[in-house]
């Protein structure tokens, strides 16, 4: 067996020849240690598993030579950041126990902040991001996130989503940041250095740019359908944010769900390894989405390009077993499986887990910081776009004597937070740390508050009405709308439509505040009301809605999307966008108003 202390030695030589500068002792301990690995190695090296699941014991990170764990949807690593922490050290520990001692990369679905850790302070979604326009404050959230990840135990996390939507139907606008290529591109540059900064510093993660290519414009804006997008289109509309992200150098880069050109992109070798790493340039790691080896070809997913497979249910032994038998038979070569073991070798030593393999505890306590939830509140004000305010009616004045606040939305951190905030599909009950818009709205005014969830209370001698509706939490394809039943529609409820003309019918002065992860077709609701805010996903922080309501703040938010005027806009493959002069949109893209010219 050789010794591992051997190995680091070995490894840790080359720095004494100060001829290369850092990028190149990097590949020559990569070239060195490749040289080292046997077959089984480079696989299990290859191999992504969940913590909790995908292995018969912890001893299979050993075992089975594992090079990658995520966190997903399913049980916590423990009750505390501190046990999350001891949990990945177990299974690090496991990883360094062995032959050559490769640490791993922790990976996490850190979409809008660290979402899945009870008290992590939640960003606006991307779509909220894009509407800020900001890129140093998308950046600054972008350092945040990645500094409670790493208190949480984690070095890499699957984002930005770089996608370049064509529908609001699909289910995934508000993981984007924009229909628009080039402010697309300008967030997506912005995230990737602050999710990553210094790779080797202990408040910083590798990044993953996804999806690759073309998951927000399939026909129709079905999740995992078919993007028939003609290639020039492609490269013109949905190239650049990955050109921007290259030259970021994203750690980095997930392979898509969807098909283009009628082949799955998980296979699509001239896309994947021809374009994405050969033409751009992109040295880091190209990964599956979920099952994405057995559900897209098995080998044909490895000869494309991708580096490192979710081995997830039940799929560890198949994808192991299959790839060392399709190399035993010529099916992958070597020569594939060699580089894709040193992209993914490389991205470790420049996070320089060789070295610092174990996350710092003292990160913990910047879990939730006041600071960083002073930040978030800063995203929320930034986010907000108004779309109406007739007569002047915001900012709500302080001399005013009786508010009615309505909705279910108002008073529940997880409806205004959307998908992927503690679970998977989100949630609709508070959660940590988390301040409601109605907390908000109770603590900037000195006016009688009265909260009337589902507007059944008859307090029509409000002098205003706060009116919040919108949609329910959603991720991937159950936020997708397909045939206008249940509970997704391009519209609002017929209940939370309601909400608004029960008040507006009785002359009480409205703001409607909508809450959705896309724009949706709201002509009548924005008609009624006396003023109108898209406010998509806020997360957390609540109470930035309210700084805004009452002129503490001006609006800054710019629309991220064309707003649609009628369901009938949406009769063909793509939704209302800038690009496509033959639908005029209720709003162009960029619209806002702001009391200043209001």
């Amino acid at each position: 067996m050789l010794s591992i202390v051997f190995l680091s030695s070995f490894l840790n030589g080359c720095k004494k020849n100060t001829y290369f500068d850092e990028d190149r002792l990097i590949e020559n301990k990569v070239d060195s240690l490749l040289t080292l690995m046997t077959l089984d190695e480079k696989i299990g090296q290859m191999s992504q598993v969940r913590h909790f699941a995908d292995m018969d014991s912890d001893n299979d990170i050993a075992t089975k030579l594992i090079g990658s764990v995520i966190h997903t949807q399913g049980p916590n690593p423990g009750k505390d950041a501190l046990g999350w922490q001891n949990r990945f050290k177990t299974l690090q520990e496991k990883a360094l126990s062995t032959r050559l001692g490769i640490p791993l990369l922790f990976g996490v679905d850190a979409v809008h902040g660290q979402n899945t850790f009870q008290g992590a302070t939640i960003f606006p979604h991307n779509i909220g991001l894009g509407a800020t326009q900001n890129t140093t404050l998308v950046k600054e959230v972008a350092q945040i996130t990645a500094l409670e990840a790493q208190a949480t135990g984690f070095n890499w996390t699957f984002s930005p989503c770089i996608a370049v939507p064509y529908n609001e139907k699909w289910g995934r606008v508000y993981e984007a940041f924009s229909e628009n290529t080039v402010l697309t591109s300008k967030m997506a540059k912005a995230s990737i250095e602050g999710l990553q900064g210094n790779l080797k510093d202990s408040h910083t993660v590798m990044a993953t740019a996804k999806h690759f290519i073309g998951d927000g414009a399939t026909d129709f804006g079905i999740e995992g359908g078919n993007t028939s997008l003609s290639m020039k289109e492609v490269s013109e509309k949905l190239l650049p944010p990955y050109k921007a992200a290259v030259k970021a150098k994203v750690g980095a880069v997930m392979a898509s769900f969807n098909t283009l050109t009628g082949m799955p992109m998980h296979t699509h070798k001239a896309l994947i390894n021809d374009t994405l790493k050969k033409s751009m340039g992109f040295d880091g790691i190209v990964i599956t989405d979920w099952k994405g080896y057995s559900r897209f070809g098995r080998n044909e997913v490895i000869n494309a390009g991708v580096d490192m497979v979710m081995a997830v249910d039940g799929d560890l032994d198949i994808f192991q077993n299959g790839l060392k038998n399709a190399v035993a038979n010529d099916a992958v070569s070597i020569d594939r499986i060699n580089d894709a073991v040193k992209r993914i070798l490389r991205q470790k030593f420049r996070l320089g887990l060789f070295k610092n393999p174990y996350t710092k505890t003292s990160l913990i306590s910047e879990i939730g910081s006041q600071n960083h939830r002073n930040k978030a509140r800063q995203a929320v004000r930034e986010s907000l776009v108004l779309l109406k305010n007739e007569n002047a009616t915001l900012p709500i004045s302080q001399e005013i004597k009786k508010i009615i606040v309505v909705g279910e939305h108002a008073n529940n951190s997880g409806l205004q937070s959307g998908g992927w905030t503690m679970a998977w599909q989100g949630t609709r009950e508070n959660y940590k740390g988390a301040t409601t818009i109605l907390d908000g709205i109770k603590a900037k005014t000195n006016a009688d508050v009265i909260y009337d969830k589902e507007a059944k209370g008859n307090y029509f001698d409000a002098d205003i009405a706060i009116i919040v509706v919108g949609e329910t939490p959603y991720a991937e394809m159950f936020g997708d709308i397909t045939d206008g039943k249940g509970e997704r529609r391009l519209t609002l409820s017929e209940k939370h439509q309601k909400y608004i003309e029960t008040y507006t019918a009785k002359g009480v002065k409205t703001v409607v505040v909508l809450i959705s992860g896309r724009p949706l077709v709201t002509t009548k609701q924005i008609n009624l009301s006396d003023a109108f805010i898209a406010a998509w996903l806020p997360g957390s922080e609540g109470d930035g809605i309210a700084e805004v309501l009452f002129g503490n703040f001006d609006f800054k938010g710019k629309l991220p999307h064309s707003w649609p005027k009628s369901v009938e806009d949406f009769n063909e493959k793509y939704g209302v966008n800038f690009w496509d002069k033959s639908k005029k949109p209720l709003f162009d893209f960029g619209f806002g108003l702001t009391y200043k010219n209001n």
